[in-house]
């Protein structure tokens, strides 16, 4: 009998090895929630990772110790609009159908065309739940740019980015609703990024058994600088604006740590994507009185700030965490923009892009695990913004800037220069030359987008 059990038993362990060894090719692994936190015009020496000694930003420490921190992350252009839209898009300016911040009467910014493709869009067709939480800019509800008419599920928060500058608004949204805040007409009462969090955590929760995707796009730091409560620089030598400013980032932090805790809570935290970047550079100037005060130019290591193609307003604070799939620890300086999202995106949720839809971006799957950055020929910027649309070109080293449409074009070797001081266009003819050759290739003609020079509107003489 004894040996009879013994047989028995060794059948059984022998038959389940045989089913473990069969599982892997018959049973695919989950697909990953995927989670973008985009912030507003933080600056990359906000936080304290990157080097920041004033401001607190544990939580966001603490993601980029269990993840992986670049130092060399770009947004899409180096403002609002121009720069969520190539993030939902995977185009860059030279492509996007949104290359500036143009505002619409009553309300709302230039809307993201019906027949353009968003991140949202593809991974709901991957059976993504989706939901927008945050600051949106791309299109009111009534137009072909809505966030519910561009694959999202779910919006919460501010549609219009003018909107979005009051932390204490009258109103906000909930879907295409209005939901009155009357308690903030006379008084600051109700701080809208707690409202933010609640449903961001709400919605989470909601939707830990299927895969979703939440774009979450916080306003914090960007000004209006107000909040509700300074905390823990209350009691600093710091003028009022250097107080709110931190406590500003702080809270942004805060709110990463609130998501990171409930992703554990409910049990998805391993199987769940989380990415963090700025929108832009910082709205302070390396010289003011915040931009100095903190440090936010790493010493002069970047150069410039919000509205210039110079590093300062185009790098940006990046940061990407997966328990097990991406590096704990890892620091790289390989570059990526935000038109990689889309892509990346996609191929996490385990689809493909359909045929014939457009993207300057490429895949970082591979790269998130620990493998090199797919290699490109060229990244390009442009902006509209003021008298003179701007234009940027980082091709290996070498980052071209051009401030002026038919000027000459700067020339900076990023590998000895990442502060830009140095122009060396003079020296170096032929990579000038080539600069101005992947820009021309880089750009489609939008008549919304001219590459000319506005003409300052004539003065009436009556």
């Amino acid at each position: 009998m004894r040996a009879f059990f013994s047989f028995f038993a060794c059948t059984v362990i022998t038959s389940a090895l045989a089913l473990a060894a069969d599982a892997p090719s018959n049973v695919k692994p989950p697909r990953p929630n995927i989670v973008f936190i985009l912030c507003d015009d933080l600056a990359q020496g906000d936080l304290g990772c990157y080097g920041q000694k004033l401001i607190q930003t544990p939580n966001l420490d603490r993601m980029a110790a269990e993840g992986t921190r670049f130092a060399s992350a770009y947004s899409g252009t180096s403002v609002c609009a121009p720069s969520r839209s190539s993030l939902m898009t995977g185009l860059h300016t030279g492509h996007c159908p949104v290359r500036g911040n143009r505002e619409q009467k009553p309300e709302g910014q230039l809307p993201l065309p019906e027949g353009t493709a968003t991140v949202a869009q593809l991974l709901k067709a991957q059976g993504y739940a989706t939901a927008s939480v945050g600051k949106w800019g791309m299109g009111m509800f009534d137009s072909t740019g809505s966030p519910l008419k561009k694959g999202f599920d779910h919006f919460y928060g501010y549609n219009c980015q003018r909107h979005a500058h009051s932390y204490f608004p009258t109103y906000l949204y909930n879907d295409d609703k209005r939901i009155e805040l009357p308690e903030n007409e006379k008084a600051q009462k109700t701080y809208a990024q707690d409202l933010l969090e609640q449903d961001a955590l709400k919605w989470v929760k909601a939707h830990k058994a299927s895969p979703f995707f939440l774009y979450y796009a916080l306003t914090l730091p960007h000004g209006k600088y107000e909040i509700d409560n300074v905390g823990i620089y209350k009691d600093r030598d710091w003028t009022p604006q250097q107080k709110t400013y931190a406590a500003m980032v702080t809270r942004l932090d805060r709110a990463v740590g609130e998501l990171l805790d409930a992703l554990k809570a409910e049990g998805i935290d391993q199987n769940t994507v989380l990415f963090f970047a700025g929108d832009n550079g910082s709205s302070f100037a390396p010289t003011s009185e915040i931009g100095k005060f903190f440090d936010q130019s790493m010493n002069g290591k970047l150069r410039g700030f919000k509205r210039g193609m110079y590093e300062g307003g185009l790098r940006q604070a990046a940061l990407a965490r997966w328990p097990g799939h991406i590096p704990a620890g890892r620091v790289t300086d390989e570059p990526w923009a935000f038109w990689d999202f889309l892509p990346t995106a996609v191929e996490l949720a385990g689809g493909k892009l359909p045929s014939g839809t457009p993207t300057d971006g490429l895949s970082l799957v591979k790269f998130l695990e620990g493998g090199k950055a797919p290699p490109r020929e060229y990244f390009y910027w442009e902006l509209h913004e003021g008298q003179q649309p701007k234009q940027a070109v980082r091709f290996g080293d070498w980052k071209a800037v051009r401030n002026n449409v038919g000027g000459a074009w700067e020339l900076y070797n990023l590998s000895n220069d990442l502060a830009e001081a140095t122009d060396v266009a003079a020296q170096h003819p032929k990579e000038a030359a080539k600069a101005e050759s992947y820009a021309k290739a880089a750009r489609t003609a939008d008549a919304n987008w001219p590459l000319e020079a506005k003409q300052p509107a004539k003065k009436n003489k009556n």
